[in-house]
């Protein structure tokens, strides 16, 4: 690993980990020896990091040099802990992982006393019951999904039915949706030559094609958009 990589890596895991955060544990996280990584803590302070600690003592990122100083209102600070608070509860571990990541950014910027009030928030969502259903593999399935959204690539598509049946099909991946109690994939299906919401409960399996769409996808979003306004709703295969 370069060692800049090896250098924003234990700046991010000082961010995230629950400070004071041990030599050992910063060495494990980032890969090195802790030989190594005196020397990467000392080059970040060379840097203009403010790290406090010692060896024996722990660690606590102070100032973050990667990142610009941040000035939000108390009810702005409330409003970011919400938000993410409520993707951390979403039941996507790659997003919760995400929005995590997000905070401890967000915190590292802070002046002292705002990053006080971050982490003492009165707003946090808290879910006792699993928002959405178990869907196999589904860190694979949602990898892929987003991938395809992103890269505008075309996937092949296994898809079950309200009664089970099983249709293979080619999509263009426009959107995932989370709705209250259920995550679907909003596509165009060449198979019916239409736009459908697929419920990511009743994918059975999902594949990159390799054949891009793009730069269809921002036109598929607004030919959607327009169906919406001017009539019914894509078709739904929820049902």
């Amino acid at each position: 690993m370069a060692r800049t990589d090896r250098l924003f890596r234990l700046l991010h895991a000082m961010r995230v980990l629950p400070a004071p955060v041990t030599a050992a544990r910063l060495a494990e996280e980032t890969g090195v020896s802790l030989r190594s990584l005196y020397r990467d803590i000392d080059a970040l302070r060379a840097a203009g990091a403010r790290i406090e600690g010692e060896r024996g003592y722990g660690y606590r990122l102070i100032e973050d040099v990667a990142l610009p100083p941040q000035t939000f209102e108390r009810i702005e600070i409330e409003a970011l802990v919400l938000g993410l608070s409520e993707v951390r509860q979403m039941g996507d571990p790659a997003l919760a992982q995400a929005a995590a990541s997000v905070l401890a950014k967000v915190a590292a910027t802070l002046p002292d006393r705002a990053e006080q009030h971050l982490l003492h928030a009165v707003s946090q969502v808290r879910r006792f019951e699993t928002r959405f259903p178990a869907i196999p593999d589904f860190e694979g399935v949602m990898a892929t999904i987003r991938a395809g959204c992103w890269h505008e690539e075309a996937l092949s598509l296994r898809y079950a039915d309200k009664d089970g049946a099983e249709t293979e099909r080619t999509i263009l991946p426009l959107s995932i949706v989370y709705l209250d109690s259920k995550m679907t994939l909003l596509a165009w299906c060449t198979l019916r030559d239409a736009f459908r919401m697929f419920r990511l409960d009743r994918i059975r399996a999902v594949a990159a094609t390799g054949t891009s769409f793009r730069p269809r996808r921002a036109a598929l979003l607004r030919g959607y958009l327009a169906e919406l306004r001017g009539g019914p709703a894509a078709q739904d295969t929820q049902t």
